[in-house]
């Protein structure tokens, strides 16, 4: 990158920086705040095949696979192959998967935004906004397991925008309105391929607090592990 480019991008972040705005969710924003929700799930289907991929119990199998084949065959080309077509059809699979649960979150509180979150006591959903384009999204609800505590959710901002601050902006509005609303504490989900997402919510005050392994049979399989973040809201913060 030459320094003149580096002088244009530098100045379009920092326009990025002064310009960009965080308000309330509007009925307009719904196609974009879908999108973009589906944009960011999506790229974590590479991780989490690779997470898949490291479990003892598949690479187990990956090798017995090959092992057998090459003894049978006494042909390289075969157990080659045939391990390329399991790790593709397991990679299809996984994303079949994944793109239900995407297809279920549509279906569910993103379906009507505003009905769920800005029509909801205790609940709201916000943007963040540059040059008339949604760039990042965040909601929070009230916990449904225990009262005075807030539910952050849908934490998404688009990919060529982050490390600007926008998500560390967006964690903050949810804890203001914590605090306007009399909640005691915010709370949070994160999977175990959303590393950058954890060291932003620990960076503006988040603590992990219990991490466990989905109690599902695929979740177990796979050692699907959700980690469980709190920020605890001060009296008088």
């Amino acid at each position: 990158m030459g320094a003149n480019e580096g002088q244009r991008v530098c100045a379009y972040i920092a326009t990025i920086m002064s310009d960009y705005k965080i308000r309330g969710y509007k009925d307009s924003d719904y196609e974009a705040v879908r999108e973009l929700f589906s944009a960011g799930m999506n790229e974590y289907v590479p991780p989490v095949c690779v997470h898949v991929l490291k479990q003892p119990w598949v690479l187990f199998v990956l090798t017995c696979m090959f092992i057998c084949l090459l003894v049978s065959s006494k042909s390289l080309i075969l157990p080659v192959l045939a391990v390329t077509l399991a790790l593709a059809l397991g990679r299809q699979l996984l994303g079949y998967c994944w793109s239900m649960y995407i297809d279920h979150c549509l279906k569910e509180d993103l379906r009507d935004i505003s009905k769920t979150y800005m029509q909801s006591k205790g609940s709201c959903f916000w943007v963040a906004e540059a040059d008339e384009i949604v760039i990042g999204t965040v909601a929070a609800k009230p916990s449904e397991e225990k009262q005075e505590e807030l539910v952050l959710k849908r934490m998404s901002v688009r990919k060529d925008f982050r490390g600007l601050g926008i998500g560390k902006a967006l964690s903050r509005e949810v804890l203001s309105f914590a605090r306007q609303n009399q909640y005691r504490s915010v709370i949070l989900n994160t999977l175990m391929v959303q590393h950058e997402a954890q060291k932003m919510y620990e960076s503006v005050g988040f603590k992990k607090y219990i991490e466990f392994v989905l109690p599902t049979v695929y979740g177990k399989l796979i050692n699907f592990t959700v980690s469980k973040y709190r920020h605890d809201i001060l009296p008088g913060s």
